[in-house]
């Protein structure tokens, strides 16, 4: 490239060779590219550096990141970001006493904290389990001269969450709100998740209501998290209606939505049940996945009764030209020729071979296959 001079090299290109060499899991060709950047006319910069130092932590390279940062740090002035970058790499990987000596270096050098630099040593020490020490720290952000944002008041939130203690959970929720600060959702799921887990599925629901009133509108995993917990309890009437909810909130209902609820239903023999929520899912725009076929199938071989039913999702799915899984194929095929019903296994092994789906037509030789040995026995 840089004998043709076909393009012009940049920083840009070695920042793609940066992440190829990393996600190789090539660190050391990562660096040694880094130092190739002067041969090609480039002068590296503090953003290369930091670009290098971002993509080797993103990748769990944090000590080689660590290495080449003490190597370079009095050619190059770190940043309140570049020692972000490198306090989160620790953190990543639970070493929480590392961020904290880099935070310490940092205000040693002169160099002023931001707020996404005390965010960084914060999430650090409380992923390592050291709450104290990060509140401490917490407390000396506005005698600083800074405010602490959402995502701060977050950190503490996903710590107590860990720690299942509801309690604090609450008392940081309330401060975020008493200063206006919303979370995010991914931190209200979190919060969420918490509360069912300890059997206080009632608080979830007004969470919802906050998310909405708030503009952290809820997505499908806020709302699959308590109808896991329904589903778990065997509550048909609230789950129904929490998935009603969810369309009402113009949200979409994924697969994990739909299978949690039609495998309850299914365990619970409410087929009427089951049949609507079935017909229902088109209008709301979800086509069924192999997933949710073999939830239908599973559930109904195992149910007394119920290997039509079975048979009938099965021939859906064939003419869907969904591939079913094999596991699928097999506890079918060994429930029709267990109740005596093998010719049935042939009529489905044909209807597969004349599929246009190449993968259901190799599957047609596991239903084939217990027929087979049979008439060779």
């Amino acid at each position: 490239m840089r004998d043709t001079q076909c393009c012009e090299i940049n920083s840009e290109i070695f920042w793609v060779i940066f992440r190829a060499y990393s996600r190789a899991n090539l660190p050391a060709d990562a660096v040694r590219a880094f130092g190739k950047m002067v041969d090609f006319g480039i002068e590296p910069s503090m953003d290369d550096l930091d670009k290098l130092l971002y993509i080797l932590c993103k990748r769990k390279h944090v000590s080689h990141a660590q290495q080449l940062f003490d190597k370079l740090k009095h050619e190059f002035t770190p940043t309140a970001k570049t020692y972000s970058i490198l306090m989160r790499g620790w953190g990543i990987i639970g070493e929480a006493g590392e961020a904290h000596k880099l935070f310490e270096e940092m205000l040693e050098r002169g160099c002023l904290a931001d707020m996404p630099a005390y965010n960084s040593v914060l999430e650090s020490l409380c992923k390592g389990g050291n709450i104290e020490e990060a509140s401490n720290l917490f407390r000396k952000t506005r005698s600083n001269g800074l405010e602490p944002d959402a995502f701060t008041y977050s950190i503490f939130i996903h710590a107590a969450c860990e720690a299942n203690d509801i309690h604090s959970t609450f008392r940081v929720l309330d401060r975020m709100r008493r200063y206006n600060l919303v979370p995010n959702v991914f931190t209200y799921n979190c919060i969420i998740k918490t509360l069912c887990k300890n059997d206080k599925v009632e608080e979830t629901y007004q969470l919802l209501d906050e998310m909405i009133e708030r503009g952290a509108r809820p997505d499908v995993w806020s709302y699959n998290a308590i109808l896991a917990y329904h589903c778990d309890h065997c509550e048909v009437t609230k789950a129904l209606r929490l998935i009603s909810r969810i369309n009402m909130d113009s949200c979409q209902p994924d697969r994990h939505t739909y299978n949690k609820v039609l495998k309850m239903l299914i365990r619970l023999g409410r087929f009427d049940r089951v049949t609507k929520v079935w017909e229902s899912m088109e209008e709301t725009g979800f086509y069924p996945s192999a997933s949710t076929y073999a939830v239908m199938g599973h559930g109904f071989c195992k149910k007394k009764g119920k290997l039509e039913e079975a048979s009938k999702y099965f021939d859906m799915m064939i003419d869907d030209g969904i591939p079913p899984y094999s596991s699928t194929c097999e506890l079918l095929k060994n429930r029709l020729i267990g109740l005596g019903f093998s010719d049935q296994t042939q009529i489905l092994a044909d209807k597969m071979e004349r599929s246009t789906s190449c993968a259901i037509q190799e599957l047609a030789n596991i239903m084939r296959g217990s027929n087979k040995s049979l008439a060779q026995d």
